[in-house]
């Protein structure tokens, strides 16, 4: 039988074990007298080789008992050598290995133990790895046994390569100061020292952990990439462009389409399989994996996107997917960025990510989580055409779907099939369009309501307007029967019932590429290759509407309406004559005199001293650290303007800020209205949302929108204005609005633009930063020498008083080299915050002096007889044995 299976998947007490317990003891023996040391490290799970023992029956009897700790497959503690054990023995899991002393090394003749991460870090790469990089993986371990220098018994030559690896992503270190850095420590240590001498020796040891990257060449005008049966091809077969830069004639092509010069276009592309397989391969990450099952709070309210209709409707329509938890769904983004990060360059590169919605809410949009598995070089963007771009990507999620892969999960200690399939697409307004290949622009701009759309063109202002939200009220409404405060119209129109919209593009057959062709007035520009997966006819909502997108330019409207900012304004001369066109509102009509035109002031229209007070509110403004950005930064009180406002500080201002601003200076009635859009943005922006309260939210916006139309120009009512009616409607089919925006995509795609260093060649920077930030984040996971915790439902009682403390979500643990016996204590933050924690040994309490906390923390120790907590009153740490504090600890 294989080590995995006796050592971790049978009972303790079966044949198999045992024998295999004899097997391991055997081999301790052999090393202890190998190296003439008379204790031997017990790796049962509760020693987990901090403890050594004479007596090799007591370690007999802890494995007896306790069994082996987790991963311990390799013996490295025991004297067995990583790079001696056979590479296929170790692929298939098979180690029964035969006791003699060759298989054992004298760990203290210039040799470094790995320690258990290590151990567990080479196993996960070993298992994933493929045939063609065998002879890679041996000169991994070698490098992994083999001391930094001569003497050496803390780092190997891969730990301290690894470790400064993580200070360079950490820190953001170019490749050449990473090569001097490493000359000056090569230089410091003693001769012999196996340090490597420049960045490119160091990626080249790490090389093995990398995952692969594939490198495809693209039509310059978007029409096709060169793949499969076009692999060979040296011109593009739609438009007949060149594959390459450099020109040739077709008869001096080499048959090697590397050899023939730069391509003109590439595509990278991250394959997600061999991604997946290596997210199982990590026991934490894979019990992550498993949270939207096992650990949700299944109460009928709306915290995760597994709490929605949409959710449920996939595990009913399709029951073999649904009924293994572990199947991946994921969330795809998409959006162009400016790598130079600077407005004067058009430059726009084109990455595509995937979020998992497998995971917990407060990680799942984590930057360790979300990944890039698309990069389409700039400097154009692909438009409508980048489904030819995605075309790798939907071939394995249609894998993924049809037959799935074989995964092992570390978690369970078993292989299983693996399937994944796209929950929703995230991206903004244009890029909408993109992905879905539907029309965001002109009459019929809104894509829930299709051809139902109500546009008005405005002659005037030479632009279409999106008004009409009195169809979507009841029938009996009173508002229906208005004319003079509306269009001009009474409403007699009913919400129609969503289009099927696979009947639209089925029979669509639309060639892609950047061609002249004429221009049709159609809603639906192409059938998107999304539908090409089985499932995707099937959702509810494919392309989510991005809130933070259309609260922005909400806000942006809202304050220049009110503030008249020039360029941004809705209100002016042309909108005016429009009004009268419409024959609404007529008083509000521009007055010509002999010498200008004079505007009437309207309901919206604020004084100068009015604006000036509306802008000294917001400077004056006091917010907690961390808050928002600094808004009196935006602010210019004698202009009466904000300026370079970003996405989030337009979400703090309509969620929080303007109605406190507008107190005073607006009529009631506008006032309200404002105040009423603002708090709906406030709502539907909650961690938890009643399902119950969503039919009243969808009510209250609509007649806000109407009240709008009755007292705003017409010019304000642009389609973004148009889709806050459609928000409530994605959130009861696909949950709470904060997993499906685009704030933390677009906080990526920043960290990609720092990987730029060579201007020349930004997309190859992205690339070689992605995958360098990959290996590291891989490794890190394994070397880290912290933990967290998250505690919930915390409960602490004084001698005073038995009042609740204020909850606490999350903590650190901080510890310099735990050992047995040895304390953990974690530092629970509350609203006012000092920081500082310690560790103490044997006893309960901190070591250190400055140890002084205020009032309001909450302690934790963790110590062989359970978990002690005490609140901290009058800056005393006060912690005693067997009180009554409960609260539960899960580790992340």
């Amino acid at each position: 039988m294989d080590r995995i299976n006796w050592m971790y998947h049978t009972a303790r007490t079966s044949l198999a074990f045992t024998e295999g317990v004899q097997i391991f003891l055997k081999a301790a023996e052999v090393n202890r007298r190998n190296k003439g040391n008379g204790r031997i490290c017990c790796p049962c799970i509760i020693c987990k080789n901090f403890k050594r023992f004479d007596d090799i029956k007591e370690i007999e009897f802890h494995l007896m008992k306790h069994g082996f700790m987790p991963r311990y497959t390799c013996w490295s503690m025991h004297g067995e050598s990583l790079s001696n054990r056979s590479i296929s023995s170790i692929n298939s899991q098979s180690d029964d290995i035969n006791i003699n002393d060759s298989n054992f090394v004298d760990d203290d003749d210039n040799s470094v133990d790995l320690n258990d991460n290590l151990s567990d870090l080479l196993h996960d790469i070993e298992t994933n790895i493929g045939d063609d990089d065998q002879r890679k993986l041996h000169d991994l371990f070698d490098d992994a046994e083999k001391p930094l220098y001569p003497g050496c018994e803390n780092f190997s030559k891969l730990n301290a390569v690894l470790k400064l690896f993580n200070l360079k992503s950490n820190y953001g270190w170019s490749d050449k100061s990473f090569t001097d850095l490493l000359v000056i420590l090569h230089d410091m240590l003693p001769d012999g020292n196996e340090l490597p001498l420049s960045t490119y020796q160091a990626k080249k040891l790490m090389c093995p952990m990398g995952l692969e990257v594939e490198r495809i060449h693209a039509c310059s005008n978007d029409c096709m990439l060169y793949r499969k049966e076009f692999e060979k091809e040296h011109k593009c077969v739609i438009c007949g462009a060149s594959r390459y830069k450099r020109k040739k004639e077709t008869d001096d092509m080499d048959d090697d389409v590397t050899k023939n010069g730069p391509p003109n276009k590439i595509l990278w592309y991250f394959p997600i399989i061999p991604r997946l397989k290596r997210l199982f391969s990590n026991e934490n990450e894979a019990k992550l994996l498993r949270w939207h099952k096992d650990c949700r709070v299944n109460d009928g309210k709306l915290r995760h996107v597994a709490d929605s209709p949409q959710w449920r409707n996939i595990d009913h329509k399709y029951p073999n997917f649904g009924e293994e938890i572990r199947n991946i769904r994921f969330g795809l983004s998409s959006d162009g960025i400016n790598p130079f990060g600077n407005m004067s360059s058009r430059h726009s590169t084109w990455p595509v990510l995937l979020c998992i919605y497998n995971l917990p809410p407060w990680l799942c949009m984590k930057r360790k989580y979300i990944m890039m598995t698309l990069l389409i070089q700039g400097p154009k963007q692909p438009g409508n055409d980048i489904d030819v771009y995605l075309a790798p990507l939907i071939d394995d999620l249609k894998t993924l779907w049809d037959s799935g892969v074989v995964v092992y999960d570390a978690y369970k200690k078993e292989n299983f099939t693996l399937r994944a399939m796209i929950f929703c697409t995230i991206s903004d307004f244009p890029a909408y369009g993109n992905l879905s290949g539907y029309s965001t622009k002109g009459k019929k701009a809104c894509p829930v309501c299709e051809d139902d759309t109500n546009s008005i063109w405005l002659k005037n202002c030479k632009k279409t307007v999106y008004m009409g939200h009195r169809r979507f009220l009841p029938t009996s409404h009173v508002y229906r029967k208005k004319k003079d405060e509306f269009d001009g119209n009474t409403e007699h129109r009913t919400m129609r019932k969503r289009f099927d919209a696979f009947s639209r593009v089925e029979n669509l057959n639309i060639v892609l590429g950047k061609r002249t062709r004429a221009q049709k007035d159609v809603i639906w520009k192409k059938k998107s290759i999304f539908w090409d997966l089985p499932y995707w006819k099937h959702l509810d909502v494919r392309h989510c509407l991005d809130v933070m997108h259309i609260e922005k330019n909400v806000c942006d409207s809202l304050l220049g309406l009110l503030l008249n900012i020039p360029g941004k304004t809705k209100d002016g001369i042309n909108v005016r004559k429009d009004m009268i066109d419409m024959g609404i509102r007529k008083e509000l009509g521009p007055v010509e005199t002999a010498n200008r035109i004079y505007l009437p002031p309207a309901c919206y229209t604020l004084s100068k001293e009015e604006k000036m007070k509306f802008c000294k509110c917001l400077h004056d403004i006091k917010v907690p650290s961390n808050y928002s950005a600094n808004i009196k930064r935006l602010v210019s009180i004698q202009d009466c303007k904000l300026l370079g406002m970003k996405s989030h500080d337009c979400h703090v201002l309509m969620t929080h800020m303007i109605p406190i601003a507008i107190r005073g200076i607006l009529p009631e009635k506008i006032r309200h209205t404002i105040t009423k859009l603002c708090l709906f943005f406030n709502m539907i922006h909650s961690k938890v949302i009643d399902p119950e309260s969503l039919d009243t939210w969808q009510k209250d916006v609509i007649i806000t929108l109407c009240e709008l139309e009755m007292y705003f120009p017409p010019s304000f009512f642009d389609v973004m204005v148009h889709l806050v009616s459609h928000i409530v409607g994605e959130i009861k089919a696909c949950g709470p609005v904060f997993l499906r925006y685009m704030y933390p995509f677009e906080r990526y795609m920043g960290f990609l633009k720092g990987y730029v260093r060579n201007r020349n060649r930004p997309e190859g920077s992205i690339v070689e930063g992605y995958a360098s930030e990959e290996v590291i984040e891989f490794c890190t996971s394994y070397l880290e020498d912290h933990h967290y915790y998250v505690l919930q439902h915390v409960l602490a009682a004084s001698e005073s008083n038995n009042l609740p403390c204020p909850r606490i979500e999350i903590q650190k643990t901080f510890h310099a080299g735990i050992s047995a016996g040895e304390h953990r204590c974690v530092v629970g933050f509350t609203a006012a915050a000092g920081f500082c924690g310690g560790s103490g040994g044997g006893g309960i309490g901190f070591n250190s002096g400055s140890a002084r906390l205020r009032r309001g923390f909450v302690v934790a120790v963790h110590g062989g007889g359970g978990v002690i907590a005490k609140k901290v009153f009058n800056s005393t740490v006060l912690v005693e044995a067997q009180e009554s504090f409960q609260f539960n600890i899960f580790e992340s």
